[in-house]
């Protein structure tokens, strides 16, 4: 729920404040504040105001937030204290409230008043609104990285441990909507109910930009606005949200292509350069104030099946460009960390490996530069894959997992039951390490594989695996 900007009538102010509501429910909300310095360059900054119905900030991330009473003061970080002339800077909180949430009317950057000219009127400007339904649990953590751990705020560590919700990457681009069931308030609770405290959301760059060869109703702003919903519904369940870039432009028709369609309507071997950096550009945008929204930069990269040299590979991984065996401009790992963090976003950012993200033997070789530190490795696991043992990921995965965060994104099996990953994930926990199955949907187990047989969260033979699984581990 976006709340009304207070604008005045006439000259700029010398600063705008933007209060919005990004997700409420019955005890609390999430809130964001964007900063406009209008007048000359500061170096550091304050921003004060005053809640009027008793609400109390509890978290908050990109400021130091603090509360005496009904004053709030946030404070710049080390890394954002600089604030030129038009220059924005935004920050985000949550607080408990009461049956009232009004909108604080004034607000003060090092002492100024925000919004108004001297000593003019603040005239309410109505913007547009969305609801988010009520959650139920404690909102998840804003997240970053420390040593080869993922930690909150306060330092301790999260481990990403639930599940993905496919739809938002394939029905947009075949005409069919955006998800693929329900993703109202009961779905999510569904998924919370089996103790999950991550939901993994697969998206299609085609239709976040809403390209012309997608139909308006699933593209674009409604699009942009049916991700924004699902995340504050999955974040209002106190689960993190994984934003992550499943299907892209391209043509590829090598080896183990997935389709011979330019469009974003199968796996790609590796994003693409004309529409990718611009995706991640804006999906940063739009979620750089709440580090507790996690990217996940590339679903599955396999330039592997594409190139002849594993160097070579590795290099497309990581530099992009023209790659052997691509008919397209690629856009590499660091090109895409790069269009992230040219935001200020400083969230959380996965970098899958190759062979569909099952290969991360040279990836500390290769991995890109992140200068918000804030890098992790992603992997996914299936019964069927090349790296699907013990022996396979102590060669592989632990000298990685030694040095940075290892998010398995995707765990699953084929064979309609959860041996395999068991397996996983006895592995994955002697080590403290984050899982997520594949997958939230209703499909059949051998060809998905499914975890659910409908959205109440009713688990297929394989679904019982993780559901029991995360239940005793929260037990």
């Amino acid at each position: 729920m976006t709340l009304p900007v207070m604008t005045a009538q006439g000259a700029t102010p010398a600063c705008t404040v933007e209060y919005s509501v990004t997700g409420q429910w019955d005890a609390g909300f999430q809130g964001a504040v964007r900063i406009t310095n209008n007048a000359a360059a500061v170096s550091s900054w304050t921003l004060t105001f005053d809640f009027a119905n008793g609400q109390k900030v509890t978290q908050g991330w990109s400021a130091k937030w603090s509360q005496s009473g009904t004053a709030v003061t946030a404070a710049n970080e080390s890394w954002n204290g600089s604030l030129g002339t038009g220059v924005s800077v935004d920050a985000g909180f949550i607080a408990s409230k009461g049956a009232t949430n009004a909108v604080p009317t004034t607000f003060r950057l090092n002492g100024t008043p925000c919004n108004v000219d001297g000593g003019s009127t603040p005239t309410p400007t109505p913007t547009a609104t969305a609801t988010t339904p009520p959650g139920t649990g404690d909102a998840p953590p804003r997240l970053h990285v420390s040593g080869n751990k993922l930690v909150d705020a306060d330092g301790r560590t999260r481990r990403l441990l639930g599940v993905n919700r496919s739809g938002g990457e394939f029905m947009c681009v075949q005409g069919r909507g955006i998800w693929d069931g329900p993703v109202d308030d009961t779905a999510v609770q569904a998924i919370a109910d089996w103790h999950a405290n991550t939901v993994r959301i697969p998206l299609n760059e085609e239709c976040w930009l809403g390209l012309s060869n997608i139909n308006s109703a699933y593209g674009g702003a409604n699009y942009i606005n049916a991700v924004k919903d699902l995340v504050a519904r999955v974040k209002a369940h106190g689960m993190t949200p994984v934003v992550e870039l499943h299907w892209t432009y391209g043509q590829y028709t090598g080896n183990s292509a997935g389709c011979a369609d330019v469009h974003a309507s199968c796996q790609k071997p590796m994003p693409d350069m004309q529409y990718t950096p611009a995706f991640w550009t804006s999906v940063a945008n739009t979620f750089k104030s709440d580090q507790a929204v996690v990217f996940d930069l590339f679903n599955e990269p396999y330039p592997d099946r594409a190139t002849s040299t594993t160097t070579q590979a590795w290099q497309c991984w990581r530099d992009g460009g023209t790659c052997p065996g691509i008919g397209y401009e690629v856009a590499g790992m660091q090109d895409l960390v790069d269009s992230i963090r040219s935001t200020g976003a400083r969230n959380v950012i996965l970098a899958g490996g190759l062979a569909y993200s099952n290969d991360l033997s040279q990836w500390l070789t290769y991995k890109p530069t992140d200068p918000a530190g804030n890098l992790a490795a992603a992997y996914h696991v299936y019964n069927f894959n090349s790296c699907a043992s013990e022996s396979c990921w102590n060669s592989t995965l632990a000298p990685v997992a030694a040095q940075v965060p290892l998010v398995a994104g995707e765990i699953g099996e084929n064979t309609c039951s959860h041996a395999f990953v068991d397996q996983v994930m006895k592995w994955f926990d002697d080590r403290d390490l984050s899982y997520l199955g594949w997958t939230w949907n209703t499909w059949d187990c051998s060809s998905g594989p499914s975890l659910i047989s409908s959205y109440d969260g009713t688990p297929t033979a394989y679904g019982t695996g993780l559901r029991d699984h995360l239940r005793a581990l929260d037990g």
